[in-house]
């Protein structure tokens, strides 16, 4: 075999291993390894083969790289305001708030996962939380469950496109891209994104009441005790969630420094809340060293395998076989978000970015697509990893917490809709790339 039909069967059998479910992290470490061996083999030379080397300078490359050292703060800033039951405060008066609206419990539930998503940047936690809290008391009300599903699932996922996302910091470390146009991109697709969502949502209880019907007046409490648990929730947070993006947006604090901000700030509303136990803490700060260290390992495997993938050429092959197209720059972009897209049928975000989006990222001055814009576009595109079947990570996060509440059918059912909405904004932003470019340039400079 050649090097380069070497480097296909090496991401075949990456992806097949993925498929058969073997860690993602130690699967990219292992095969980068192995067929770094093969690659950098000399017969006279056995034990010191250079893949070690490689390796070696990968770890050390990650451990001293700045960027992701937001990634613990931001997760413990997440844990922390999990743990602090802010959120339940933060539902219940959106909750009220919203009573006049068709379908008024789904649309906090929406607005909880939005703003809670911009607190935490972990879907998982977001969908288990709101499973937990908003599932429970839309069924309760006589919501339909696929309805209460579907809006559920879909807010979750937003927190891997509302700053501070964790995906993004991923994202700017392998394009090597500033993190903080990267945020100032996704605030108006993720806040637009989480619109429609909102639309949708109350469209469709207007047209059809039975799946969400309006809350009975009698329970509803003063217009006074409303203000005041909105005072008490919603505020604060918003606060904490403003000074963090502030302090980015406007050049007062590097994504680093912001998150510690957000961390302080996170244990210090806790604290008010009298909800700042010694075993939350430890709780949080367990959940922040496990999550980072995958974070860490993901990329000393996927910089490694990446490597050794383009060694052999598959990369090249790749490229040759796009450019041979002689595509126009708006049929690359198609063609590169259907290959994203179909990709998160039967992977999750992170090997899709970690392993297939470097691949194009070379090409971008060929077709003289924008970085960012570029970047958006996969943001957007990833929210699909989590609700297209089989898949479809939300799902199975919901369902872990509601049990046999719901058949697992039905929750892919539900997530359709919002799956079409993604696709909807995607489109949108496309003829309208100011939706993306916008901040940047207002905030940083144009083309800086």
């Amino acid at each position: 075999m050649t090097d380069p039909q070497v480097a296909m069967l090496m991401l075949s059998l990456f992806i097949f291993l993925v498929l058969l479910g073997f860690p993602i992290a130690f699967t990219l470490v292992a095969m980068g390894v192995g067929f770094g061996y093969y690659a950098y083999f000399q017969a006279d030379n056995l034990l010191n083969n250079q893949i070690f080397y490689l390796l070696n300078q990968n770890t050390y490359s990650v451990m001293e790289n700045d960027v992701l050292v937001a990634i613990p703060l931001f997760l413990f800033m997440g844990y922390v305001v999990e743990r602090a039951n802010i959120v339940n405060r933060l539902f219940f008066s959106l909750q009220l708030a919203t009573r006049h609206l068709p379908g008024s419990m789904a649309v906090a539930a929406l607005a909880t996962c939005a703003i809670f998503a911009t607190a935490s940047g972990i879907i998982g936690a977001v969908v288990t939380l709101m499973g937990l809290l908003a599932f429970p008391a839309m069924v309760k009300a006589g919501y339909h469950r696929g309805f209460a599903s579907g809006v559920i699932c879909a807010g979750g996922t937003l927190g891997i496109l509302i700053p501070p996302s964790i995906m993004l910091i991923v994202y700017a470390a392998i394009a090597e891209l500033s993190p903080l146009r990267l945020y100032a991109a996704a605030i108006f697709p993720g806040f637009i994104l989480a619109g429609f969502y909102m639309f949708y949502v109350i469209v469709r209880a207007f047209l059809n009441p039975k799946i969400a019907p309006k809350p009975i007046e009698e329970e509803v409490p003063s217009a006074k005790i409303i203000y005041m648990q909105l005072l008490t929730s919603f505020f604060p947070l918003a606060l904490l969630i403003l000074a963090v993006l502030g302090s980015i947006l406007l050049g007062l604090a590097t994504p680093a420094e912001a998150a510690a901000i957000g961390a302080f700030g996170g244990l210090f509303l806790a604290f008010c809340y009298k909800s700042l136990t010694w075993e939350g803490l430890k709780q949080s700060v367990f959940l922040t060293a496990k999550t980072t260290a995958m974070v860490c390992w993901l990329f000393v495997g996927s910089w490694t395998f990446a490597s050794i993938f383009s060694y052999l050429g598959g990369h090249a092959i790749i490229e040759h076989w796009i450019l041979g197209f002689n595509l126009e720059p708006w049929q690359f972009l198609v063609l590169v978000q259907l290959i994203i897209f179909l990709l998160g049928w039967p992977l999750e975000w992170t090997e899709i970015l970690i392993i297939f989006v470097p691949i194009f990222l070379p090409m971008l001055d060929t077709f003289g697509v924008n970085p960012y814009f570029f970047a958006m576009l996969v943001a957007l595109n990833l929210q699909t990893s989590f609700l297209t079947p089989p898949m479809a990570m939300a799902a199975y996060y919901l369902k872990g917490v509601v049990g046999d509440q719901i058949e697992l059918i039905e929750i892919f059912k539900s997530i359709m809709p919002y799956l079409f909405i993604v696709i909807l904004t995607m489109v949108l932003m496309y003829n309208f790339p100011g939706i993306a470019l916008y901040l940047p340039d207002f905030f940083f400079g144009v083309g800086k």
